[in-house]
């Protein structure tokens, strides 16, 4: 396996790694853009775009796409987050240049007819529908709103009706103009290929794109606060959040195996005592979630509402025993556990052609494989100590939750 990398002359960014073992190639046209970069009036517009991405092409409709990749056994998809935007396909080995082809023409040569756009409008208001409806989805909107409140970044990605119901062609495809530029694109690709038979199909459909300047997002800032929704439900469920590290943050490994000690698997200390030893949950588990300049550190629970003091009661109580350090046996198993995870995500071509987009997004650079090894064991008990002790004594965390409300107040005094 080796990979390449190579910078267009209008700084489009082609990643690729090289595997003659398999008979397949995922690729994937990462933009740096994503719902962050909108301004209040514009949230939800880059989930928008990416859905009218796939309605046609000057030289496609709609249905041509979708038939064309599924011919071939491949499949295409895209998804939108805070941070990016991405396309992404799997195929056969020999239907690359396909692959190119068609996410190219998708990305460059959209219409984004009127009456396709109102159409789509309608879908989009169903998935926001459908995200209302599912209350373990939502409340980790509500946590990152509260987080980063009045910010872009706490915005949601799908955004609102209202908003949704507001986009225009000419909204869209200014969205699109003013941000899917050159250097904003990586084009990242893993399986059986050859990267300068990439390069040369990129380079005939990208090498027009122009290079320009955009409007960064602005920095984000954690605010913490509560969100309680109130909803008939039989269970409660609730997110608690702290101030997080971004991906450039020297304590962000020591962050990644504090979470694994907590509440990262089976082993972990929340599974063990909240769902094991006391029966409070089915699903429970901490997450860190970073981005370019923060990050987010949280707890997820479902539980039942005449069971929410007991639960808080645990969650407290096993935040500040970990302050006093993790044991031998569970640092060993975390960090062993996000060794494997890493290891274990090079062996499947869509997620390794995801790691390495993201890292280029990031970094600029393909981190080597070893550097990431290295970097988690490099991390001390000791680390893990401090990022645990530093979590358990901030009392400025942000809490939100979906359910009764009269058994959810309690919280808000808290």
């Amino acid at each position: 396996m080796s990979v390449q990398v190579t910078r267009l002359e209008n700084g489009l960014r082609v990643v690729s790694e090289s595997r003659r073992t398999v008979e397949t190639v995922a690729i994937g046209i990462w933009v740096d853009v994503g719902a962050r970069y909108e301004t209040h009036e514009e949230n939800g517009l880059t989930h928008c775009l990416e859905h009218m991405l796939f309605k046609g092409t000057s030289t496609r409709s709609a249905r041509d796409i979708a038939f064309e990749i599924e011919a071939a056994g491949g499949h295409m998809n895209a998804y939108t987050s805070r941070d990016n935007t991405t396309y992404y396909a799997r195929v056969l080995k020999q239907d690359l240049p396909l692959a190119v082809d068609l996410l190219s023409d998708l990305v460059l040569n959209s219409v984004c007819d009127a009456d396709e756009l109102e159409r789509e409008k309608d879908v989009i208001l169903q998935e926001i529908g459908q995200t209302q409806d599912t209350p373990d989805d939502i409340v980790f909107d509500h946590l990152q709103g509260v987080a980063f409140k009045g910010q872009s970044i706490g915005r949601t990605i799908l955004g609102d009706a209202d908003n949704v119901q507001s986009f225009t062609r000419e909204k869209v495809l200014g969205f699109l103009a003013n941000h899917y530029l050159a250097n904003t694109i990586v084009v990242s690709a893993v399986g059986n290929l050859d990267h300068d038979d990439l390069v040369k199909l990129v380079e005939d459909k990208f090498a027009a794109v122009p290079t320009g300047n955009r409007a960064e997002p602005e920095k984000a800032r954690y605010v913490g606060g509560a969100h309680i929704q109130d909803k008939s439900l039989e269970q409660l469920h609730l997110t608690l959040g702290w101030p997080g590290v971004s991906y450039h943050d020297s304590r962000y490994y020591a962050h990644q195996i504090y979470s694994t000690v907590l509440g990262g698997g089976m082993s972990s200390r929340l599974f063990q005592e909240v769902r094991e030893h006391r029966g409070l949950a089915y699903s429970v588990y901490s997450f860190s979630s970073s981005h370019a300049e923060t990050g987010l550190f949280g707890i997820y629970a479902g539980t039942h509402p005449e069971q929410l003091q007991d639960l808080m009661a645990v969650l407290e109580a096993e935040m500040t025993a970990l302050a006093k350090g993790p044991s031998d046996q569970e640092f060993q198993i975390a960090r062993a556990q996000l060794k494997a995870g890493l290891l274990m995500a090079l062996e499947a071509t869509t997620s390794r052609m995801e790691q390495l987009g993201r890292q280029m997004l990031v970094f600029d650079r393909v981190i080597p494989v070893q550097e990431m090894i290295d970097n988690v064991d490099g991390v001390e008990p000791e680390d893990v100590r401090i990022v645990a002790d530093e979590l358990a004594s901030n009392k400025h965390r942000s809490i939100a939750a979906v359910g009764d409300q009269r058994a959810l107040s309690s919280l808000l005094s808290a």
